[in-house]
């Protein structure tokens, strides 16, 4: 349970917030880059931290992430023409570079420099692993940029997608790191006695805290069959890893060295954007698009389950096609696709976010205690003046999620060191 206090210093991410400055501290993703595919495209809206903003791609390819509003008249720069090295508002014709300054304003006199005087709010891009980061916060404590394993790794051994999330951004994020809802709403073949987390429904959970938030480890008693253990990463302030090596496909068991993961970025307090991070954890065994292509079919991004703009067919307007009856005969949940579940149950929580007042946490909740406590402890860091954990790339690039079988008695923490430590 939390105070009430806490529930909304950790839920709020607007400018002046708390969550809000602490984001601010970091480096996350603004867009895709496949969003911004040439040079001169049409420019796109973004909206991060409860700021509106524009990005677009100039004729040379540099990247400009700018206050959506023309600073003349604050028409939106969204309609603005991508032209010779710049972003035109098509109200006036006041022409912007990707650093917001101000190189034309053909409705002043031609005699005037005025356009000197003029520049935009632009922040700072990086673009990498087809990402465009961006760092919000102030210029004199901007990190180093972004180091995650999967940002290395061969772009053949590599998957990113996005989805649209309709909920707060701390509802998504503790979703990414409960391990023990997938025995019940990933529960696609109810049939199935033998499924690892069907067999053992109750994970004990482990944490242990870092320098850049906490590692942990879902472990399932197995009985004769040992130990089945998921161990994640938690990266602050919201990124989750894990292993993805074993999978279920028709009821049946499959191994692939992958490892899995998602990104959260709030767009502000009701509304989250979730990076679906998907790569090779074995350099030498690449990605085929039939891989792919199943990969996000199975999580419910497959191309017939999109809208434009990266949000879900099934939605809450249409109750996510939940089909009853096979809810009472085949999966758990009735609803089609392992993200589409979370979406369904996280969505339709308590809006513009969960009353944490009215929790009861278990010992099933250990990681989601202590992620709360960890950003709680950053967004008092970053008031002190402090860099908040995890800020600095060297604390977050050598680490890895993965999921194995060990023998009883074996400590997941020395048995998994190696596994959890990046190879890329």
């Amino acid at each position: 349970m939390l105070k009430r206090e806490d529930n909304e210093r950790l839920c709020r991410v607007g400018p002046g917030t708390p969550m809000g400055e602490l984001f601010r501290r970091y480096w996350i993703p603004a867009v895709l880059s496949e969003e911004l595919p040439a040079a001169d495209c049409p420019p796109v809206r973004v909206r991060l931290l409860g700021e509106d903003l524009v990005a677009f791609r100039d004729t040379n390819g540099k990247v400009g992430l700018l206050d959506a509003y023309c600073p003349h008249r604050r028409a939106h720069l969204f309609w603005g023409r991508n032209e010779e090295c710049g972003l035109r508002c098509v109200y006036h014709g006041w022409k912007f570079d990707t650093n917001g300054q101000c190189l034309d304003t053909p409705n002043e006199p031609p005699t005037s420099d005025f356009k000197h005087s003029v520049k935009l709010k632009a922040y700072p891009v990086y673009e990498k692993a087809g990402v465009i980061w961006t760092y919000m916060g102030p210029k004199e404590q901007q990190p180093g940029y972004p180091d995650y394993e999967w940002m290395r790794a061969p772009e053949n051994c590599r998957n990113v997608s996005k989805t649209f999330e309709a909920c707060n951004w701390l509802q998504a994020l503790e979703g990414g790191i409960d391990t023990s809802h997938s025995s019940f709403a990933h529960n696609n073949n109810i049939a199935d006695k033998n499924a690892l987390r069907t067999r053992a429904t109750a994970p004990k959970l482990e944490v242990v805290k870092t320098d850049y938030g906490f590692k942990y480890a879902g472990i399932r008693d197995l009985k004769e069959d040992n130990h089945y253990v998921r161990a994640y990463q938690f990266l602050m302030p919201a990124q989750q890893m894990r292993g993805a090596m074993i999978r279920w496909t028709d009821g049946k068991m499959e191994q692939f060295p992958s490892i899995a993961g998602h990104v959260w970025v709030p767009i502000d307090d009701a509304n989250v954007w979730v990076y679906n991070i998907l790569y090779s954890s074995d350099v030498h065994i690449p990605f085929t698009p039939e891989f792919v292509k199943k990969h996000e079919k199975d999580f419910g991004r497959g191309e017939e389950d999109m809208l434009p703009g990266y949000k879900l067919v099934r939605n809450p307007s249409n109750d996510y096609l939940i089909d009853r009856e096979v809810q009472r005969t085949e999966t758990f949940t009735g609803i089609s696709g392992i993200n589409t579940q979370d979406y369904a149950l996280q969505e339709t929580m308590e809006q513009p976010f969960c009353d944490r007042t009215k929790e009861k946490l278990g010992t099933a909740d250990t990681a989601i205690i202590a992620a709360r406590q960890l950003l709680l402890e950053a967004t008092r860091d970053v008031e002190a003046g402090k860099t908040p954990r995890g800020a600095d790339p060297e604390t977050h690039s050598r680490v890895r999620g993965c999921d194995q079988f060990l023998p009883k008695g074996v400590d997941w923490k020395e048995a998994l060191l190696e596994e959890m430590t990046a190879k890329f």
